[in-house]
């Protein structure tokens, strides 16, 4: 009989050993960011694989991950320019897409003799097309008719978030940064991802659990979690930080203020109740001139968290 998940934990080993031992359909989420093959050293393993064979296994990590998915279950790939158009033809018969996200961040590789590159790729695909989580209400973030325009014809929920998601890389001088793993995601872009694909007590699997920054925000938000991860040292140090999920500091620049778009970019986003609100002089009557601002009384800002306006963490 195959071995069920060691829930809170991560198997140390390779993930094509690890998950044909567990069951099929034992987990709801999946989150996947691979190595990207662009010849990184990490602890146990060299990112220098010859093009065909890196596919190869790719796809054979990508059908166990498969395998192990709840039949209603949700999969996300990380993955940069280099193999994205690959991953979206591998998947192409094996799961239905929902979005292709594309996370552009600040603090981006500096390139020289060509443009910077400030992006990576964020795949969301669905078992099943038909029946899948997907947390609308939760996922919600304020809108500009809401921040900007004061328009009232805005939904009080907000709006769900675009396709293209602005958040800044982990740099070495935020509190969110661990010394010891060389490729670190935020936490913010996990805690989104978790909050609108899975429910409470789902079972999250993370197959290259690396820095354990997918492992901490499913903690965070009450979901059960399990990792595959190839190095020892990395393996217990991740596992020591999904531990204490609720202790683990958050970067400032990864969390808006009160009212503010969830998204950080190059400037800091401006609260709601700081904002003024423009109005058009009807034709023929006197009144302020067009465009002319004027204060929104008693208006009060919109709570943010980041699973949705009002909502709870």
């Amino acid at each position: 009989m195959p071995d069920s998940p060691p829930v809170g934990r991560i198997v140390r080993g390779d993930v094509l050993e690890v998950l044909p031992a567990w069951p099929e359909g034992c987990v709801d989420l999946v989150f996947a960011d691979p190595p990207f093959n662009i010849r990184y050293q990490y602890d146990k393993y060299r990112d220098d694989l010859p093009p065909h064979e890196y596919l190869a296994w790719t796809e054979k990590w990508v059908d166990a991950c498969l395998r192990v998915l709840a039949p209603a279950g949700t999969f996300w790939i990380a993955i940069g320019d280099e193999y994205a158009a690959e991953i979206r033809v591998l998947m192409r018969r094996r799961a239905a897409l929902r979005n292709w996200v594309i996370w552009r961040y600040t603090f981006g590789q500096c390139c020289k003799g060509k443009f910077n590159r400030a992006h990576a790729h964020l795949f969301y695909f669905v078992k099943d097309r038909r029946h899948f989580t997907f947390n609308a209400d939760a996922a919600r973030v304020p809108s500009d008719r809401q921040l900007k325009y004061a328009d009232l014809r805005a939904n009080p929920k907000g709006k769900l978030p675009d396709d293209v998601w602005t958040y800044s890389r982990v740099c070495g001088t935020f509190k969110e940064r661990v010394g010891w793993h060389p490729c670190q995601m935020p936490v913010a872009i996990l805690r989104r991802i978790i909050t609108a694909c899975s429910k409470p007590k789902d079972l999250v699997l993370d197959p290259f659990a690396g820095s354990g920054t997918t492992l901490v925000a499913a903690a965070q938000l009450g979901r059960r979690w399990v990792g595959v991860e190839l190095s020892e040292q990395y393996a217990a140090q991740a596992e020591q930080r999904a531990d204490r999920a609720d202790q683990e500091p958050v970067s400032v620049v990864n969390e808006p203020p009160a009212g503010a778009e969830p998204c950080v970019g190059d400037e800091p986003p401006v609260p709601a109740a700081g904002r003024r609100r423009r109005t058009r002089r009807a034709a023929g009557r006197e009144g302020p001139g067009l465009f002319q601002s004027r204060d929104r009384q008693g208006a009060e800002p919109l709570p943010f968290t980041d699973t949705g306006p009002g909502g709870a963490l």
